[in-house]
């Protein structure tokens, strides 16, 4: 949890302001969230770090801010989730001249596509679960179980199974060419593998 409040103020004080996180940590830290919880949303600041070689300290700073709060409303309500998310850190930024760039970011996961480029790697790295090694795969997958464990597994296999099929139909899956090096073809494996054992073709 200390490395959330970390990325938060360096990123921040980059941008020019002082503005602290807030109630970040508590609803990262909220006991309904199985999968999109504070190891999730450091692992989408480390792989967008990552993908991010060659951007201005400014544009890595943006979108530092723009993973931390992707996830940070998530009451299952695809959205209207990510709405709430990008209002949050507008107003959690208000005076930074750089509030709603993150805040666009950030509302750009509900469709989960754009045609700007640092956009596109918060959206890669948000994905790179997906290219996981088998065992983390299965956290994974399990972790998002989870979290609609209310769901009856007849309309689990219906649900999850539409999702994965948009996944796995994506050519390709990951927009830039960095993240498609580093993880398109164990991803396309395991969205396969998921499929099989929801009787799905892959």
């Amino acid at each position: 949890m200390r490395e959330l409040e970390v990325r938060w103020h360096e990123a921040v004080r980059v941008l020019g302001g002082a503005h602290g996180p807030g109630d970040l940590v508590g609803r990262y830290a909220e006991p309904h969230r199985g999968y999109h919880n504070a190891d999730h949303v450091l692992a989408v600041v480390r792989d967008a770090d990552a993908l991010a070689v060659g951007r201005t300290a400014r544009e890595r700073a943006v979108l530092t801010l723009a993973a931390l709060a992707h996830d940070v409303v998530y009451d299952g309500v695809p959205g209207e989730d990510e709405r709430r998310s990008a209002e949050w850190v507008r107003a959690r930024l208000a005076g930074l001249p750089a509030a709603d760039e993150v805040a666009a970011l950030v509302l750009a996961t509900a469709e989960h596509t754009s045609d700007d480029p640092l956009t596109c790697l918060l959206l890669d790295a948000d994905l790179a679960v997906l290219g996981s090694d088998p065992a983390a795969y299965e956290r994974y997958r399990a972790a998002v179980r989870a979290e609609y464990a209310h769901v009856p597994d007849d309309a689990w296999r219906v649900g999850r199974g539409e999702v994965l099929r948009a996944l796995a139909g994506r050519d390709p899956l990951y927009v830039t060419p960095q993240a498609r090096d580093r993880w398109e073809d164990r991803a396309k494996a395991n969205l396969a593998a998921e499929l099989s054992s929801l009787g799905d073709p892959p």
